[in-house]
């Protein structure tokens, strides 16, 4: 249904259409298909859902890529150690 988009698409009908949209589109910004530009212009209501769903994937997708995980520095790890120890040293 999404590969021949009809033009005078209602918002009702757009918005239905949504969940199929963004499973399929691969990563690409659906706010930025020129298929859907009228669509997004005349109905702002859609226009920000669309933006909110968009960047709610990309931040998902930033959570998921191990690229953007950071170990803590080895001085982070000394100081919880002391921590610990210090803990442990009150309780004895």
């Amino acid at each position: 249904m999404t590969e021949n988009i009809e033009l005078n698409m209602t918002s009702e009908e757009f918005l239905n259409q949504l969940p199929e949209l963004f499973s399929k589109s691969s990563g690409s910004r659906i706010s930025e298909d020129p298929r859907y530009a009228r669509i997004l212009r005349e109905n702002p209501t859609c226009a920000e859902l669309v933006r909110d769903l968009e960047y709610i994937a990309e931040q998902a997708r930033m959570l998921l890529e191990p690229e953007n995980e950071i170990d803590p520095s080895p001085e982070l790890w000394s100081k919880i150690q002391n921590s610990l120890e210090t803990d442990k040293s009150k309780i004895d």
